[in-house]
This record gives structure tokens, sequence and C-alpha cells, in this order.
């Protein structure tokens, strides 16, 4: 910004306070479920890369169900959701195949 520009801040009414306390509620909600989704990739990937395919396959169930859940949050949209699900079910079968 220019030296000597005003800034524009909104007056602190009711409402504009009752909006930044709701968006910060809104925001640590949604971190909250998308630090769950991604461990649980997280944690699916590292079975996947240790080649355990008996534990990636226990993984799937809860992994693509926190995916959902997150969809229907709409912490996640879902066609990214589904790329997700897609990758990881692609990535488990060749592993299934390996073995």
């Amino acid at each position: 910004m220019a030296q000597g520009t005003p800034v524009k801040h909104k007056k602190k009414t009711k409402s504009v306070l009752k909006n930044i306390r709701h968006s910060a509620r809104r925001a640590a909600i949604n971190r909250m479920n998308r630090t769950r989704v991604r461990s649980a990739i997280r944690r699916m990937r590292t079975a996947l890369n240790a080649a355990d395919a008996a534990g990636a396959d226990k993984l799937a169930s809860a992994t693509f169900s926190e995916i959902d859940k997150a969809i229907r949050k709409r912490t996640l949209s879902e066609n990214t959701a589904n790329r997700y699900k897609s990758r990881l079910t692609l990535a488990l079968n060749v592993l299934k195949a390996k073995k």
C-alpha cells in the first residue's frame, strides 16, 4: 500500500461482531475436519508405502468414511474427495495385485 492511503474498516456493529465470531468458529470446525481427513489419508498412504496390504485394507473403509463425512460437511468438494478415494483405491489394488 502507498503511504498515507487510508485503510477502510467496517464499523463494529452488532452484526459485524457476530459475523467475526461466527466465521472464527466455522474456521476452527473446518480446520478440525480437514485435519481429521488429512490424517486418515496420511495413515493409509503410510501403510501403502510400507507395502502393508492387510493394514491398508483395514484402513481403507475408515479413510473413505472420513472422506465422505468431509463431503457432507462441505470441508472437501465432491470431485476432490472422489479423486482422493480413486487414487487411494488404485494404489491399494496395485499393492494387492503384487501379493
